[in-house]
């Protein structure tokens, strides 16, 4: 069955990682997805999230706006930014953290996994 999900039936209460919120719209507990986990990502200005990874799924980022850099690795030390139009791809367990580069402007982005479960596993900060 093809089913919509409208902006205000999105699910806010998805799992969280401290600097950035996501709401989830196709995921098992709303539609009949049994291998897809959709949702929308928003850090706001100047926020980093803190560091976490998503278990065995692999995830595809697209930023709808703003500028975002990725860090990631052992100790978060390799980085990467995105801006607006880009896709980012994130491998199952690797720990990563999200920084808006904005000092005034939220950045969003669509995030999509291959699992229909919100996997967020957040784990401390592992910089030195």
């Amino acid at each position: 069955m093809v089913q919509v999900i409208h902006a205000e039936d999105r699910d806010r209460q998805t799992g969280q990682t401290p600097g950035m919120s996501r709401e989830a719209a196709i995921c098992s507990e709303m539609t009949d997805a049994r291998g897809l986990w959709m949702g929308l990502g928003r850090n706001e200005p100047g926020a980093a999230s803190g560091a976490h990874h998503h278990g065995d799924s692999e995830s595809g980022i697209y930023v709808l706006s703003g500028r975002i850099r990725f860090r990631w690795g052992d100790h978060l030390e390799h980085e990467i930014d995105a801006d607006a139009g880009d896709f980012v791809f994130v491998p199952p367990h690797e720990v990563h953290s999200e920084e808006n580069l904005s000092p005034d402007a939220q950045v969003e982005f669509i995030v999509a996994r291959n699992t229909a479960e919100a996997i967020v596993v957040n784990v401390p900060d592992p910089r030195p």
